[in-house]
């Protein structure tokens, strides 16, 4: 059984996630049980606020919603997250790859960290971050929602 979906609703495309649709459901906060996903139980869909190279898949909670809630994100190589901010913390760990993160509104390759699988990072709600994938980068995010992005640039959001 799989214990996860990609959710579609009114709220969540009001953040620009354009998502695919499973017939699985997520794990909710405050359900009960336990919930165990294998690697290859994900079901993987596109992200309308990020555009093409980029893929989510949720594993806990709905993202639209103030609850807690677990993704990952799946980043082909060389695909480039520009600058924007997010209106809660995120906390995150790379799974896979080397995603390269920096602060700052004007995307410069040159000015981010390299961090390889097993590293973590916390990024501020409000604060201005970009980066770019080396290799294909899975990284997962968890947090309070909700979550969603918004483009320092207007035109490097995806959803215009």
């Amino acid at each position: 059984m799989k214990a996860l979906t990609i959710i579609t609703s009114a709220s969540a495309l009001a953040l620009g996630l354009s998502t695919a649709l499973a017939g699985n459901t997520p794990y909710q906060p405050g359900s009960g049980g336990h919930v165990f996903v294998m690697p290859d139980e994900l079901d993987w869909g596109p992200v309308g606020s990020m555009g093409e190279g980029a893929e989510i898949a949720i594993i806990e909670g709905d993202i639209s919603r103030e609850e807690p809630f677990t993704f990952r994100l799946r980043l082909e190589d060389g695909y480039e997250i520009k600058p924007h901010i997010h209106p809660a913390y995120e906390r995150g760990t790379v799974l896979q790859g080397t995603l390269h993160f920096a602060h700052g509104e004007e995307f410069d390759p040159d000015q981010t960290r390299a961090l390889p699988e097993g590293s973590t990072f916390i990024m501020s709600p409000g604060a201005p971050m970009y980066g770019y994938a080396e290799g294909e980068v899975v990284f997962q995010l968890h947090g309070t929602g909700p979550w969603g992005i918004e483009y320092v640039n207007p035109e490097d959001d995806p959803r215009q």
